[in-house]
């Protein structure tokens, strides 16, 4: 194990976003474990984003799947996998081939991943594997394929902090890749001529830093860089040279791209005023060291493919690419998105970054894999597979790692698909999932900290994460129980594997079998790693030459990796808009907050993360509320074709009038209509097959409640049937949003039902005439839980009620403060959460700014280490410091 001597920490690789931040883990003799960033890693240097920093705090045992189960019922690890073995084996010999699936994760390891390659396509002979990767970054793995001839990704994060101007195309940066966002804000603190320009409907926390912010329209992504494109030829800021030596199809692609020259017309189709896109197209001539990043709002769109090969249209004609600070940069949302796509885990590629349908790949990984059966077409691409699940086409299915019943669009006929399935597998880590009920074996497996592998980031870094704790009951990883159903299949031979470890060199050995430097992906140099050796491994950027020495830059020497060596433009067109109407009027933009993952199933485990939004929420400009009568904190009902969901109204500017926003994360674990992907349709990229999950026409009304509510419990409270409710993790316990269309005509009953109370707690009972109740339940002197019903939004300190969770006794006075839901002048409210690395609230920073003249972040962060950490909260702080200088000068 690479542990530290003298701290006894491991050291290992978080597992949330792509940016592949090390940790170093340090298990302590009370169970707990320490966490902090790893200085040497050279992704993070020792920082960490909340996220990172609250991992210990999801290292928890409940709702563990700890046993594996046939049809509910505990099993045996033999009769799982020889059950799971047999089922399959049945349906392809019943069906074929294509009528089985495997749904994976970016979640997963290298070495998981390409197992589960290896028995689907080599051995099953199916290309039916497909990855939730495939809703986050399939757009730019093809265009990057159509440019480069291969998904190459061609910079480094130390362009970032070396380029002269940075562009962040649909890519919350602040919020999603903190960590990336901090190193570029200290370059630019160090070196204040380096310029940031974001591009984003929405005015986010990164937009906020911005020298110069874009707010384009929906999808005007590819116009946008179309008229970049035209704008650089009239400028002179071609690379003619480059593009004469290294490249084709350029003038195919500037004539396409000479329209949008027209700058009154770019505007009208992009939403940007003509003299924004003038400073844009601008600086962008006149920067050499240019660097574009770009995320989901790229990648999440039906034309997401033409919207990456617009801007490395303009990359390759100006010669910016591959070069230190100077190149197009796809960043990637999932901590092993990238390692999945270099052993194959797409449903259109083959493993080391080969293709299904390139004759002479499938020839190198057959003879490698001595594989049986190589499909010969791809297979079916994530939202197309759960349609052929729910059409019945594909009869047994094999999930690992992954939520789809909430990840998906169209979530609610994924979740009719599974429960039409003859044969659904379910691996996970824990049981309370909204996937998991509608399995038919579930298989234990090991989680972070538990297991052991390596992961790829965003910047082609391969690093390790190691075990530091044992796996609780009979959990295994995803490699083994993968290799032990291959071998129950009757092959053997191919699936001995006695650890990870030897994984890993096969996957090397592929990647430079029969390479030679014709394929981009090579670790020729790590194919003879012996056990110490892999366990010692740093973190290293492919390719690896047999000498050890990696490269981390592509394509400044023009050669790219198609049939001509050349690099091709791309004719791309905008795709059409959303069709909004009378009856859905509105553009829904989905995504995600900056403390939540994905579908909550680790990060809200955090009563920390918990803390800063804590329940589902739709952003609403300010003149349509007032237009449909919704004021902030109201409730609305937010719907589309295909589904509804109720959401907290925050009324807010950050979002232009006529679009709305909301996050992806609730689950029916977490909210009772919140699950925001069954509003979305599936509606995919033609070429990636990439959903478009970023401009679903939809209508917005008010939710007419009858009364609102909200609960806190050192138990876990129930809905008791509300028409909308929202439950988090609290230090101490829960924090449970209630309301609902019909009166509480018994509000004790009610309370007693919501509170799960023992029959000898003492319920305190509160209730005015306009109808306000208040409860609060002890136990002794013990505080059991609280409930405030309302006409209204409840108004009661949340963080105060939440903060009365924490054990101390509580005499009569404390009481009926509590009733209140104010906290005395001995106590402090701290107010909303701010900062989630240090629990600092809004009225602490308030009162810092005010009382103590903290009239900067850096003092803000001296006297109360808020912005200190990740720094994702400093923008806030510097907004809370301009209002109260605004209030100052009235």
């Amino acid at each position: 194990m690479n542990t530290l001597a003298e701290t006894g920490s491991t050291r290992t690789t978080c597992p949330y976003c792509g940016v592949g931040c090390g940790v170093l883990a340090t298990p302590r003799p009370d169970g707990t474990v320490g966490i902090a960033g790893d200085p040497e890693h050279p992704a993070n240097f020792g920082r960490l984003c909340s996220k990172g920093s609250a991992l210990a705090e999801t290292l928890v045992p409940d709702r563990r799947l700890l046993h594996p189960e046939i049809a509910g019922e505990r099993a045996s690890w033999d009769a799982a996998l020889g059950h799971v073995a047999a089922r399959f084996a049945e349906t392809i010999a019943r069906k074929g081939p294509d009528s089985v699936a495997f749904y994976v994760s970016g979640q997963i390891l290298t070495e998981d991943y390409y197992v589960a390659n290896k028995l689907m396509k080599g051995f099953i002979g199916s290309a039916n594997i497909d990855t939730n990767s495939r809703l986050c970054m399939a757009s730019s793995v093809a265009g990057h394929a159509r440019a480069f001839g291969a998904d190459t990704v061609p910079n480094t994060y130390e362009d970032l902090e070396k380029a002269d101007l940075l562009v962040l195309v649909g890519s919350n940066l602040a919020w999603c890749h903190p960590v990336l966002f901090q190193r570029i804000m200290s370059a630019r603190a160090a070196r204040p001529s380096l310029r940031l320009v974001v591009i984003d409907p929405r005015r986010t926390v990164t937009a906020a830093e911005s020298d110069l912010h874009l707010p384009l329209r929906a999808d005007g992504d590819t116009a946008l860089f179309l008229g970049l494109l035209a704008h650089l030829e009239e400028a002179g800021a071609m690379d003619r040279a480059f593009i004469e030596a290294h490249t084709e199809g350029f003038a195919a692609a500037l004539d396409a791209a000479r329209p949008y020259l027209d700058l009154a017309r770019l505007a009208a189709e992009t939403g940007c005023e003509a003299e924004t896109l003038r400073r844009f197209f601008t600086l962008f001539a006149e920067t050499e060291r240019t660097v574009t990043v770009y995320s989901q709002g790229v990648n999440q769109s039906a034309g997401g493919t033409d919207k990456v090969n617009a801007i490395l249209n303009c990359h390759l004609a100006t010669g910016r690419i591959g070069r230190e600070g100077a190149g197009p940069f796809s960043v990637t949302g999932q901590p092993n998105a990238m390692g999945g796509r270099e052993v194959g885990g797409l449903a259109n590629q083959l493993a080391a970054h080969m293709q299904i349908g390139q004759s002479a790949h499938e020839d190198i990984v057959r003879r490698f894999w001595n594989a049986p059966a190589l499909p010969a077409k791809p297979g079916l691409k994530a939202v197309d597979l759960f349609r052929a699940v729910h059409e019945g086409r594909v009869e047994a299915l094999w999930i690992m790692g992954t939520n789809p019943v909430d990840s998906l669009p169209e979530a609610d006929m994924v979740r009719e698909a599974l429960a039409r399935c003859p044969f659904v597998v379910v691996s996970d880590v824990v049981r309370d999932t909204d996937t998991v009920p509608y399995a038919h074996v579930l298989l234990p497996a090991s989680a972070w900290g538990e297991k052991s592998g390596t992961v790829t980031n965003s910047e082609r870094r391969i690093s390790r994460q190691r075990a530091f704790l044992p796996a609780p009951g009979e959990a295994r990883p995803d490699w083994w129980q993968l290799a032990e159903v291959g071998r129950r299949m009757g092959y053997s031979e191919a699936f001995r594997y006695d650890g990870p470890a030897a994984i890993f060199r096969e996957h090397a050995a592929l990647s430079a079998f029969e390479n030679g430097g014709t394929r981009d992906f090579d670790l020729a140099g790590l194919q003879g790693l012996d056990e110490a050796a892999y366990e010692a491994l740093a973190p290293v950027q492919w390719p690896v030459a047999t000498d050890g020495t990696s490269r981390p830059r592509f394509f400044a020497d023009g050669r790219f990796f198609t049939a001509n060596g050349k690099a091709r433009f791309l004719t791309v067109a905008p795709a059409a808009a959303p069709e909004t109407c009378e009856r859905r009027p509105f553009v829904l933009n989905t995504g995600r907050i900056r403390d939540q993952w994905h579908t909550m199933t680790r990060t809200g485990r955090s009563a920390r993360l918990s803390a800063h939004l804590a329940e589902p929420f739709c952003e609403i400009h300010p003149e349509d509320a007032r237009r449909l009568g919704v004021a902030e904190a109201e409730l609305v009902r937010v719907e589309t074709d295909h589904g509804a969901a109720i959401l907290r109204a925050l009324v807010t500017d950050r979002v232009p009038s006529g679009t709305l926003f909301a996050p992806m994360h609730w689950t029916g674990q977490f909210s009772g209509a919140a699950r925001i992907n069954t509003l979305i349709p599936g509606r995919t990229d033609p070429v990636s097959g990439q959903p478009a999950s970023k401009a679903a026409p939809a209508a917005l009304s008010k939710f007419e409640a009858a009364w609102y509510g909200f609960a806190v419990s050192t138990a876990e409270p129930h809905a008791a049937a509300s028409a909308y409710w929202a439950l988090a993790r609290a230090v101490g316990g829960w924090r449970l949003e209630l309301a609902g269309t019909d009166a509480v005509t018994d509000p004790e009953a009610f309370a007693q039902r919501v509170l799960a109370l023992p029959p000898e707690a003492e319920l305190l009972h509160y209730a005015d005439r306009a109808g306000h109740h208040r409860f609060a339940c002890f136990q002794g002197t013990r505080f059991l839980g609280a409930l405030w019903l309302s006409p209204e939004p409840v108004a009661v300190s949340r963080a105060y009620a939440v903060s009365c969770l924490d054990g101390a006794p509580m005499e009569s006075a404390t009481r009926f403060r509590l009733l209140a839901g104010r906290p005395g002048s001995d106590r402090p409210d701290p107010g909303a959460l701010v900062c989630s690395c240090f629990g600092v609230g809004v009225n602490d920073i308030k009162r810092a700014i005010r009382e103590k003249g903290c009239t900067s972040v850096a003092a803000i962060g001296r006297d109360l280490k808020a912005g200190t950490n990740c720094g994702s909260c400093r923008t806030e702080l510097q907004g809370l410091i301009d209002a109260e200088r605004v209030l100052e000068l009235r």
